[in-house]
């Protein structure tokens, strides 16, 4: 019979301590709390052993049993160090452990930390389960915490990141909304004022995604009072260029004003996809004037 490992030695001190009556002269709180220590101690034998996901659930119980101690900034830890464990090849429990972490964190107001948490469960639905609606959902959330405790860059970004998931979605209404959020935030200080030219790029080439070259127009002569140095920027002369080129149905001309920026502007793959979208249209319905 192989001789039991560290790890396993462990569990079954933790389980016997966690399952033990309570004596005349110990509490249930102390029996927990010796509990969880062997759990955890259990966890990091496990990690040891490149085993993750028996490593994810001994912190999981180790939070169970925090939990019944009342210990809940020890239990919001002992949740996410079974996330970082599960998220080797676990995704599903991962998330569930981050929820948990989530909990203990918002009820204590730590929502900064919360906000973190929330992000590494976007990121996750994106990556590993490829559920861009749940990945704009948690994007979201996480950033109107950030936005509550004043970190407005890392909001903005985790905006800006819902709003190119949603334009993969095809909800471009809602990626104009969240692109033109992000932009007038940006507008309020100097550092971040530079990049609302690539916001209102994003959003117009939703508009036109559409198929709706006037909204495009419209949006574009709003942005240009918003910041009258917007009009000489090469993003508002290539808008300008795709909408022409849309209204008389012309995929020459798109396709040259494409080229050319991209000749100074390298197009990522989010644009590159869009444009493509874009160029359909005009294929299927030349000539909208």
């Amino acid at each position: 019979m192989p001789a039991k490992s560290t790890a396993q030695t462990l569990v079954e001190k933790a389980d016997k301590k966690a399952n033990s009556s309570t004596g005349w002269f110990s509490s249930s709180t102390t029996k927990f709390e010796e509990a969880g220590d062997l759990y955890q101690q259990a966890a990091n034998a496990f990690k040891m052993d490149k085993l993750f996901k028996e490593a994810g659930d001994c912190h999981a119980r180790e939070a169970e049993c925090r939990e019944k101690c009342k210990e809940v900034n020890d239990a919001a830890n002992a949740w996410w160090n079974a996330a970082k464990a599960y998220k080797r090849g676990y995704p599903d429990l991962a998330v569930q452990a981050l929820s948990q972490t989530i909990v203990h964190l918002t009820a204590t107001g730590r929502f900064r930390q919360a906000a973190d948490r929330e992000k590494e469960i976007g990121q996750i639905h994106l990556q590993e389960a490829n559920d861009i609606r749940k990945a704009c959902e948690s994007f979201e959330r996480a950033a109107e915490w950030y936005s509550q405790e004043d970190a407005s860059a890392t909001a903005n970004g985790c905006y800006k990141d819902a709003a190119d998931l949603y334009a993969e979605l095809e909800d471009y209404p809602r990626a104009i909304a969240r692109y033109e959020q992000v932009a007038d935030h940006s507008l309020t200080s100097a550092l971040t004022k530079y990049s609302v030219k690539e916001y209102w790029l994003r959003s117009t080439l939703c508009a036109l995604a559409m198929n709706d070259p006037v909204t495009a127009r419209r949006n574009l002569t709003k942005y240009e009072r918003q910041d009258v140095t917007f009009e000489s920027t090469r993003e508002a002369k290539f808008c300008k260029a795709l909408i022409e080129a849309i209204e008389a149905g012309d995929s020459e001309a798109f396709t040259g004003a494409v080229f050319e920026f991209d000749r100074i502007s390298k197009l990522d793959n989010w644009k590159t996809s869009i444009l493509l979208k874009v160029k359909k249209n005009i294929q299927e319905e030349p000539g909208l004037l």
